[in-house]
């Protein structure tokens, strides 16, 4: 894990990779608990045999469940000390390229791409890259916004 203390510090590693989380195991239970909380009970994700009629081997992960991980891919790959506020500032683009079968594991690679100085603080883009663990395709690329104040 990249450790930094500042968001100086972070901002000096604009165009350089910040590193991969570890793999992490896309299951039946937590698709389930994603769908219920945010109530889109479709099919695909949730009932085997319809996932099968739609043409997949089986059940597949919703697009923004695989996104939602990306805060906690970022907290495996870099802590930041030395701010007052972190907010989520949003994404500029977002891609599902892969569906995300059960029982799969994801990753995520994060590139700082950009650093740009706000007022107040600095707002980065992170591109990230969600991997599925023995496929060439990813399952997902966005451009992450998030912003530090001090």
């Amino acid at each position: 894990m990249l450790t930094l203390t500042s968001v100086r510090a972070f901002r000096e590693l604009a165009g350089t990779e910040l590193g991969t989380s570890a793999w992490h195991e896309v299951t039946q239970q937590r698709v389930n608990d994603f769908a219920d909380a945010t109530d889109d009970h479709t099919a695909i994700h949730v009932d085997p045999e319809s996932a099968r009629a739609a043409g997949l081997d089986g059940t597949i992960a919703h697009g923004l469940y695989t996104l939602s991980l990306g805060p906690k891919f970022l907290h495996e790959i870099y802590s930041l000390s030395g701010y007052s506020v972190a907010l989520n500032y949003g994404f500029e683009r977002v891609r599902f390229l892969s569906p995300v079968a059960i029982g799969s594991r994801v990753r995520m690679k994060a590139v700082m791409a950009q650093a740009e100085a706000i007022a107040g603080g600095t707002k980065f883009t992170l591109a990230e890259t969600f991997e599925i663990e023995g496929r060439d395709k990813p399952a997902c690329v966005a451009d992450a916004v998030v912003a530090y104040f001090a």
